[in-house]
């Protein structure tokens, strides 16, 4: 089996049909000596970073496999998982895992080679490897095990732009009964012709009254009422990987990992935000903050981003200063960040509902104190509600009067 029919077993988990079962060391084994070495070494002999489900284990062995082919680095083969990595960060869920590792290893001989025209042809490949390749779990290994895993330079901040077609949107085709409708409609009578809206209106009344009948019949909604900070999931997060968003110059990717009360099988989130322009990413790697976790997921040029850093903006606006909200110093990712007061006890929603714009009608209420501690001033009472854990306050390292987003 070629290693692009393999390859296609794979598409088919997109749209819901579960991948052949294969075992995490049989796939290893096919492995060349130094990216076998690489990959044992990083999952250590695979208790980690093998997947979070069956299915997620049943795919990293697949993928492995696939990079234990002697054509995975073909130009079929490469031009196929460029197309398949374009709205991927990692091949499997959202974090990185085995599988990653052992096609960085696999292509490794394939991208010392490359000329920089020729990486560019590939541009989410070559930023899939150079992502892998800088990994912070990946790297230490790398350069132990081999030296032919030397780091490949990318020059990555002058690639040409990627050119995107937009297609003109496609004029509806009428269908042959609603030209036939408008044939005959032109072709009525004047009386029938009048006598057709009343009708239509009386039925369009019916049907209000019936959707009103049903509303009616309904529970309220748990977003419904006047919004309170309380409905905001926040909790403690860490960055435990972090690069430069592939399409977009001021914008990061990071992997944070706010473990939720109930338990997070899925491991860390995917979280896109604009703070390149204003935090080095140096000072971004492994950092402590908090993240507001029951936003609806949105696509950010490409890459799906599933949380919001919570950031502190000098009152002087952006040329000011922008900093990250830090937890208190003994603080765990997971932890339950809230509100002190009244909606100390508060339930979060499970997803913010945008179209009712909670978080927008609370945002600006939020503020650093002289104290730099990070607060929620309510505009009506004008109390103030502290950003805590239950180990202590949440705070920006030097902005005052700031507000947070």
């Amino acid at each position: 089996m070629t290693f692009l029919s393999r390859l296609h077993r794979l598409l088919p988990r997109l749209s819901g049909s579960p991948p052949p079962t294969m075992s995490f060391q049989s796939a290893v084994s096919k492995l060349n000596t130094p990216v076998k070495e690489l990959v044992v070494a990083v999952t250590e002999n695979g208790t980690r970073h093998i997947g979070q489900s069956e299915t997620e284990k049943a795919e990293v062995a697949e993928w492995i496999e696939k990079a234990g082919q002697a054509d995975v680095a073909s130009d079929t083969n490469v031009q196929t998982l460029n197309s398949t990595l374009v709205p991927r960060t990692y091949l499997v869920s959202n974090q990185l895992t085995a599988a990653d590792v052992a096609l960085y290893g696999a292509l490794h001989p394939f991208f010392s080679k490359l000329q920089l025209p020729q990486c560019y042809a590939l541009p989410s490949l070559t930023r899939f490897f150079d992502h892998i390749q800088s990994s912070p779990v990946v790297r230490p290994f790398a350069d132990s095990i081999s030296p032919s895993f030397n780091v490949v330079a990318f020059d990555l901040e002058n690639a040409p732009k990627a050119e995107r077609k937009i297609e003109p949107p496609k004029k509806k085709e009428k269908k042959p009964a609603a030209v036939e409708a408008e044939k005959a409609a032109s072709e009525a009578p004047p009386a029938a012709a009048a006598a057709a809206p009343a009708v239509k209106g009386k039925k369009k009344n019916a049907a209000a009254e019936d959707a009103g009948k049903k509303k009616a019949g309904k529970a309220p909604a748990a977003d419904e009422g006047e919004p309170v900070p309380s409905m905001i999931d926040l909790r403690v997060g860490r960055i435990v990987d972090i690069m430069k968003h592939p399409d977009a110059d001021g914008l990061y990717v990071e992997a944070c990992l706010p473990q939720i009360d109930i338990g997070e099988e899925t491991g860390p989130r995917t979280v896109v935000s604009g703070l390149v322009n204003y935090i080095p990413i140096e000072e971004m790697r492994d950092k402590f903050l908090v993240a507001v976790c029951n936003l609806k997921p949105a696509n950010m040029r490409g890459v799906k981003s599933f949380a919001m850093v919570l950031c502190a903006t000098a009152k002087e606006g952006k040329e000011g200063g922008i900093e990250l909200i830090q937890p208190p110093a003994n603080a765990k990712p997971g932890d339950r960040v809230y509100f002190d007061g009244e909606f100390e006890n508060g339930t979060p929603l499970a997803q913010l509902n945008p179209k009712k714009k909670i978080f927008e009608a609370i945002q600006p209420g939020f503020i650093t104190l002289e104290s730099r501690e990070a607060a929620w001033i309510n505009p009506t009472t004008k109390t103030v509600h502290k950003i805590r854990t239950k180990d202590g306050l949440c705070l920006a390292p030097t902005l005052v009067g700031a507000s947070l987003s």
